[in-house]
This record gives structure tokens, sequence and C-alpha cells, in this order.
């Protein structure tokens, strides 16, 4: 499938750029803090007040230089980051007014890198020479090719999709992020002189070797699978959806295909529950619901996404849970029943639920999407007999190294939960290229 570069209105990106007055007079309502708590709240350590102070002084190129060195995809994370629970939430401004707007900053700068050219980077005072393979061009896989290509390495980066991007590219709204953005991203790599092997897949453990025997050091950054299925009946009813196979078929299909039907049902109310539930209001549904299991306080999705599909029409349905998917040949409907707390639980999110009697009701629908979270990537790691644990891959802490001597994890398949960003998926890269990179460094010196 080719990637649709869209110009539908409803998929044209919904927060606005600030003008370039906007962002002068915003930059200056910064502290330029000495030990800024924003900076010490990011994970990949951005230094961000130097980049507002650029910002100020109208030097955007030498912003996005800033921003970058530390963030190879800082014009994604100006997009989606959780800005409100890190650097901005850590902004000293919150006690006399309001923080400052540090990730709509970002954008400024990265978007005049993607007008006007990538500034140069600061030159790596390492001189690697190894060879380095990363399966997966998500946030984390380009992010420790970008790093390992910067100290001098050799990095070549195989992916099963048409395009890197991982998620970025295939599993984020156009609306909040532009395809344009994350395959900039990808070029802003490849032009730091990474190879990439597209269609590339992992068929069984002999992929994984013949990687260990060509390479000095293997990173997997995978991430995570599909939505797991409800386990309820009708599932393979035509109509029903993976939330993410949703959102990639507006990215990849026209917009005009991708026909849900008036009345749309999505269960789960995390992230991308919102995005699916938006997309579906975006693709002409009437009716957009949300069903959860439990309430308002228990749901995942960040407060700024709960709002935004509440702007957009959708309705949600608290303690409610679908026990099965009801029609013909396609869906017709969901049959759900009231949920309840169990006396003396903890909260609503830790609590044991109960069906309140009598609750059984069938909700009308025509498309029925599931968005309850994402199953991992165990099949990699059972293929290279990497140790696991519950269905995570187990690895040094400190150096993201698996029990397989050479072998790297980072990303999104290490299932650190409550923490999947991309934030997080670019540190996590970084770290692992940097524990690469001395791993080499002492073979070299032996």
């Amino acid at each position: 499938m080719s990637l649709e570069l869209t110009n539908d209105r409803e998929f044209l990106e919904v927060v606005p750029p600030l003008t370039a007055r906007e962002a002068e007079e915003e930059a200056m309502r910064c502290y330029y803090c000495y030990d800024a708590p924003c900076v010490q709240a990011c994970p990949t350590g951005i230094d961000i007040p130097s980049f507002i102070n650029h910002i100020a002084t109208g030097d955007l190129k030498a912003s996005a230089r800033t921003i970058m060195d530390a963030n190879i995809l800082g014009a994604t994370c100006a997009r989606i980051c959780p800005t409100e629970a890190l650097c901005e939430g850590s902004c000293v401004r919150v006690r006399d007014s309001r923080p400052v707007s540090i990730g709509r900053l970002q954008r400024v700068a990265m978007d005049d890198a993607m007008a006007n050219g990538i500034p140069d980077l600061p030159p790596s005072a390492v001189k690697g020479s190894g060879r380095i393979a990363v399966v997966g061009a998500g946030p984390a896989g380009l992010s420790a090719a970008a790093q390992l290509a910067r100290m001098g390495h050799a990095v070549e980066v195989y992916e099963q999709k048409e395009e890197g991007g991982g998620l970025d590219t295939y599993g984020i709204v156009s609306y909040r992020e532009p395809l344009s953005v994350s395959l900039f991203e990808v070029g802003v790599v490849r032009q730091l002189g990474v190879q990439f092997h597209f269609g590339w897949t992992v068929r069984d453990a002999g992929d994984i070797q013949n990687l260990r025997h060509k390479y000095d050091a293997v990173v997997i950054a995978v991430g995570m699978g599909k939505v797991p299925p409800l386990t309820i009946p009708g599932e393979h009813l035509e109509g029903v959806y993976d939330a993410l196979d949703l959102v990639e078929d507006t990215k990849t299909r026209p917009l005009a295909d991708v026909r849900m039907g008036r009345r749309v049902v999505v269960i789960g109310a995390g992230n991308t529950a919102v995005d699916a539930a938006t997309c579906a209001k975006r693709l002409g549904a009437d009716e957009v619901t949300i069903l959860y299991r439990r309430d308002e306080a228990a749901m995942s999705a960040y407060r700024y996404e709960y709002e935004f599909a509440k702007q957009d029409g959708v309705t949600y349905r608290w303690w409610t849970a679908p026990v099965a998917i009801v029609g013909a040949d396609r869906v017709e409907g969901v049959r759900c029943v009231r949920t309840q707390m169990e006396t003396g639980g903890p909260s609503s999110r830790k609590a044991k639920l109960a069906v309140a009697p009598g609750s059984e009701f069938t909700l009308p629908a025509d498309t029925v999407v599931r968005a309850i979270g994402q199953e991992t990537h165990t099949g990699v790691w059972e293929a290279l007999g990497a140790k696991t644990q519950g269905g995570k891959v187990l690895i040094n802490e400190e150096t993201y190294e698996t029990s397989v001597d050479g072998v790297y994890a980072a990303g999104d398949c290490l299932v650190r939960s409550g923490d999947a960003t991309v934030v997080r998926a670019v540190e996590d890269g970084k770290r692992a290229a940097r524990a690469i990179n001395e791993r080499l460094a002492r073979r070299v010196a032996h």
C-alpha cells in the first residue's frame, strides 16, 4: 500500500503554527533558567532554554540544531509529546501565570528546518568504525541509527513496511501529525548516511542470527503489534476494525474508500481509541460512541485527547462493557452490560469489576473498532532465544542489552506500562547506541 499525502480538509493539521510574532513573544516569556526543570523533565534532555533563546533572537536554524542534537525526531515530538506532563508541566512560569508553550515553540524551529533545510548537527567527539544493524524503523530504531551514524559507525536499518517512521508514519492520525513530518525525519536519518532495507520481515531465528554474524551489534526496535482480540462473539463480522489498521487506512488509501457507516462504536479509552473515534467522525459517521468498562478517572487517554474527542462530538459511555458483536454477515450492533466496582475496590482503575444485574442492552452500530491496547512482539524474542518475562524481553537497564550477546532492545517493545511515548523511545534508542559504542570502543582498546 502506498502512502497517501492527504489534502482533505477534515484531515489537515488541527493545531495551527505560531506566527513569527507569536513565537517571538512566547519565547520572550521564558526565564531561561539555569538548571532548568523543563530540561530535567524532557526524556531526551533537550536544552530547552537555549533553543527558545535562539527563537527569541531570530536564529531558527540554531534553535533546530539544538533540538535535533538531543532529539532527532524533534518535529514529531513538537506535535505529539505530552508536554503538559513533561517539560511544560515542570515550567517555573506556572507559579505566576502559565507555562511557556515549549511544544509549539519547538514546532516553530522544526517547521523552519523542514522548509529551509536541515542544520548541520554538532560533530561527535566519537569516531567509531563498527557495523550495526537496526531492526525496525520506528522512533527508537531511527534514534539509535542516527546516534550511531553520528558517532561514525556504519548503520543499516531493516524494516518490514515500505517506508520508515513506524508509529509516526502509520499510526498517528494526519490531523495530529501530517505524513510529511515523519517522512522528513526518515530523510534526516538517511542524510546521516544510514542505509534502509524496506520490506524485510523476521521469518525465523535464522534471519536474526544472520544479522548477528554480519554485524558487530544488533538493535531490535520492533515496537508493539496489533490490537488484541476482544474474545467475544461476532469479532469475525464485516465492519470490525483494529484501531491501528483504521488509522493506517486513512494514510495508505483514498479517504473515500474508508467507509465507516453512520454509527460507530469504539471499544477502549486510550489515545488510540480517541484517534479512531475522531477518524470515524471525519470519515462521515454521524454517531461515534466510546465504550469503557471503567470510569473517566481510569481512562488512559491524555486529558487533552479526551477533550478533543468531546469537541468532535464523540460520546462516552462509562461503566459499559461489550459482551458480543451482533449481526448476520456484518455488524448491526454491540450487546453490552453495565459494570460496577465490587465493594472495597481501591480505585476505579484497579478495582475488580462486576456486572450489574439485569443491565444488558444492545447499542446499534454499523462499525466496531477495537482499541484496547497492543499485543507484544513475542515471536522475535522467541526466535532469538532471548530471556523474557510475562511476554516482555528482559534487558540490562543500563546498557539495553538483552540476554543474547550483542543484541539490544529499545522502544515500545520493552513494554513499559504507561510510558509508551515517542520521546521515551527516542531516548531508548540513544542510550542503546551509546552502550554499543562503548562496547565497540572497549573491543578496539583490547
